[in-house]
C-alpha cells in the first residue's frame, strides 16, 4: 500500500522524465472500477484515489507507465501494436487492461444469488441479473437480489 502523496510523486517523475516537464499534468480522480485513464482533451493522467491507496508502488509504476505509453503512442493507438511497443519500451510489463480488486466496499448497490455469491454495482440495477459464478446463461434460478447499502454501513466499511 502506499500514499497519495507518494503516488503524485511518482507520476510527476515518471511523467517527467518520459513526457517532458509540463507538457501534462497528473491528478487522482474518483473511479472505483478503473486504475488509471488518459484524458487526450486536457492532456492529463489521472490515477484512482481510491485503487492508488491499495497498490503496491511497484503496482503503481505499471498504472502509470500504462497510461504515458498512451499519452506517447497517441488518441488513436488504444491498446494496440503502437501503444503495446511503447509501453515496452517504458518497461511496463502488466496487461493491457486492470484486473486487480476494485473498490468493492465503496459500492452502493450489494447483490445475492440464491448460492450466495455477492456482486457489486455503482449504478442502480435495471434489469434482472443471473450470477454469472453459477450459470454461463441467464437462468432465473441465479438471480440476483439487490439491497441498497445504507450511508452508515458504507462508511463502516471505507
Amino acid at each position: 500500500m502506499t500514499t497519495l502523496e507518494a503516488v503524485r510523486a511518482r507520476a510527476e517523475h515518471l511523467m517527467a522524465a518520459h513526457l517532458g516537464a509540463g507538457s501534462w499534468s497528473f491528478a487522482f480522480d474518483h473511479a472505483k472500477t478503473r486504475a488509471g485513464q488518459c484524458d487526450f482533451a486536457r492532456r492529463r493522467i489521472t490515477v484512482s484515489r481510491h485503487l492508488a491507496v491499495r497498490f503496491s508502488e511497484d503496482d503503481v509504476d505499471q498504472v502509470l507507465l500504462h497510461e504515458i505509453a498512451h499519452a506517447l503512442a497517441g488518441p488513436r493507438a488504444g491498446h494496440g501494436q503502437r501503444w503495446r511497443r511503447t509501453a515496452a519500451a517504458l518497461g511496463y510489463t502488466g496487461s493491457r487492461l486492470y484486473d486487480g480488486p476494485v473498490a468493492s466496499e465503496l459500492a452502493p448497490w450489494i447483490g445475492t444469488c440464491p448460492a450466495g455469491h455477492e456482486h457489486f454495482r455503482y449504478r442502480t440495477p435495471t434489469r434482472p441479473l443471473a450470477c454469472a459464478a453459477c450459470s454461463r446463461r441467464f437462468d432465473a434460478r441465479n438471480l440476483i437480489t439487490w439491497r441498497r447499502r445504507d450511508e452508515t454501513e458504507r462508511r463502516a466499511t471505507a
